[in-house]
């Protein structure tokens, strides 16, 4: 699946309250990561924004095959290849001061390491809610991806980019 696409310019939408409450329903702490869930609990209790979508960031390779594994990469040599999956957060704004704030500084944690943190708009969460974005975890050339193959050295820095994303987005509170 293809997930990036520019960030764009926030439009009128008179109807956010009410589809933030239809967003937020159904939404249960069991539906998301453990280690992210105090971020969207937070986000969701902002009176500008709420949360699509979001994941931790998995790591799988040899001897570890949970797609939805929670650990930290071992300490090893004898991993070569690790499969990737994106860690993100994808957010609906409200097109107010708060939200623009909000923006400015999911876009700042963004700019932190632009080697492998990206701000975006996804066409598909456009499609369904304006004014949606994300920020991701992924290395640059494979930023259109929701996963890929990346050395075990790589992965190493993702995991730890990925980390500083994360209190990053802790310390925004």
């Amino acid at each position: 699946m293809e997930t990036y696409a520019v960030a764009r310019e926030l439009v009128d939408n008179p109807d956010f309250q009410k589809q933030k409450r239809t967003a937020l329903q159904g939404l249960t702490d069991d539906m998301i990561d453990p280690p992210i869930r105090d971020i969207i609990r937070k986000l969701n209790g902002l009176p500008h924004c709420f949360t699509l979508q979001c994941c931790y960031g998995h790591f799988v390779y040899e001897g570890q095959d949970n797609p939805h594994n929670l650990e930290r990469l071992p300490a090893t040599d004898d991993i070569s290849e690790v499969e990737y999956r994106l860690a993100y957060v994808a957010f609906c704004v409200d097109n107010n001061d708060g939200g623009r704030r909000l923006l400015d500084r999911f876009r700042e944690i963004a700019a932190g390491d632009s080697e492998f943190v990206q701000f975006l708009s996804a066409e598909w969460f456009w499609e369904q809610q304006v004014n949606s974005y994300a920020i991701q975890v992924m290395p640059e050339r494979h930023k259109n991806k929701d996963t890929a193959m990346i050395s075990y050295q790589e992965a190493l820095q993702v995991q730890a980019v990925r980390d500083r994303v994360y209190e990053g987005l802790r310390g925004m509170f």
